[in-house]
C-alpha cells in the first residue's frame, strides 16, 4: 500500500469531535423528554410520606395501592370512556373530511384552488386560545355547549389544517397515469377515489389519524371550555379534566395523583410508540410529494 493510500485511510479514520457532541445533545434531549414521564410513573408506586421525605428517590417500599384504587374506580373508567368517545369520533371526522378536501385540492383544477389551500395553511397560525370566546358563544347559540359534539366538531375543524397540509402533497404524488388508466377501464372519479387512491393514501391517512387521536386524547383547553361548565357529571369528563379534578380533590394524596396521571397518559403514549414508524412513513411521503 502506498504512502498516499495509507494517509487517506488514516484521514478517513480520523476522530470526529462533532459526533460525541451530537450524541450528548441527543441524550440530554431524551432525558429532558423522558425523565418527567418516568418520574410520574415511578411516583405512582410511592406513598405520600415517602415522596415528601425523598422526592427524587426510588419507592421504598414499592406500593401498588394507588394503582389498584384508581383501576377499581368507576370514575376513572367513566373518564376513559369519555376520552375514547371524543378521540375516536374526532379522528374519524378528521380522516373523512380531510381526505375528501385533500382529494379535491390535489386532483382537481379550479379557480381559487391555491387560495383555498393557503387558507387551510393559515389555519395553522390560528390557535384555539384566540377563538375561545367566540367559539363558546357560538356553541351556546347552537345548543352544543356542554355536549360531546361541542368538543368533537371544533376538534375536527382545528385538526383539518394539519391534515390538509400532510395529505395534499401525498395525493399529488400519485401519478396521473393511474387515474387515466382507471378512466380508460371505465372507472369514474369516485371509483378511482375508492378503489385506487384510498389504498395508496393509506400511510398518509394513518399518519393524520394518529396525530388527530393523540391530540384529542391529550386535549385540555377545548373540553375545559365546553364540558367543564356544562351539565355533564364529572364521571363523564375526559381524562385531562379528570386528572385536574382528581388532583384538586385528592391533593394530599400525591402518590394517587401520580398514579392517576400515569394511567391517563399510558394509552396515548403506547398508541403513539406503536405507530411511530407509520407516522414517519406518512410524513416522508408527504415531503416527497
Amino acid at each position: 500500500m502506498s504512502a498516499t493510500t495509507t494517509g487517506a485511510v488514516r484521514a478517513g479514520r480520523r476522530f470526529d469531535w462533532g459526533q460525541p457532541f451530537v450524541y450528548l445533545v441527543a441524550l440530554v434531549v431524551a432525558a429532558v423528554a423522558v425523565g418527567p414521564v418516568l418520574y410520574v410513573f415511578i411516583g405512582g408506586f410511592r406513598t405520600t410520606a415517602d415522596l415528601n421525605a425523598n422526592p427524587a428517590g426510588l419507592p421504598d417500599p414499592w406500593v401498588f395501592t394507588n394503582w389498584v384504587t384508581i383501576l377499581t374506580s368507576p370514575r376513572f373508567w367513566g373518564n376513559v370512556f369519555a376520552s375514547v368517545v371524543l378521540a375516536v369520533a374526532t379522528t374519524a371526522g378528521v380522516v373523512i373530511a380531510g381526505i375528501m378536501a385533500a382529494f379535491v385540492l390535489a386532483r382537481y383544477e379550479f379557480r381559487g384552488r391555491q387560495g383555498l389551500y393557503t387558507l387551510f395553511a393559515a389555519g395553522l397560525m390560528f390557535p384555539l386560545t384566540v377563538a375561545a370566546l367566540p367559539l363558546t358563544l357560538l356553541l351556546r347559540t347552537l345548543g352544543l355547549h356542554g355536549t360531546y359534539l361541542g368538543v368533537i366538531i371544533p376538534g375536527i375543524a382545528f385538526a383539518l389544517p394539519t391534515t390538509i397540509i400532510i395529505l395534499v402533497p401525498f395525493l399529488r404524488a400519485i401519478p396521473d397515469e393511474l387515474e387515466e388508466a382507471a378512466m380508460i377501464d371505465g372507472a369514474s372519479r369516485l371509483g378511482f377515489f375508492w378503489r385506487i387512491l384510498l389504498p395508496l393514501a393509506k400511510p398518509g391517512l394513518i399518519t393524520v389519524g394518529i396525530l388527530a387521536f393523540v391530540a384529542s386524547w391529550n386535549g385540555y383547553l377545548l373540553p375545559l371550555l365546553v364540558i367543564s361548565t356544562g351539565t355533564l357529571p364529572q364521571e363523564l369528563w375526559p381524562l385531562p379534566l379528570g386528572v385536574t379534578q382528581f388532583s384538586t380533590q385528592y391533593s394530599q394524596d400525591t402518590g394517587a395523583v401520580l398514579a392517576y396521571t400515569s394511567l391517563a397518559m399510558i394509552p396515548a403514549l403506547v398508541f403513539f410508540l406503536m405507530a411511530e414508524k407509520r407516522i414517519v412513513g406518512g410524513l416522508t411521503g408527504a415531503v416527497k410529494g
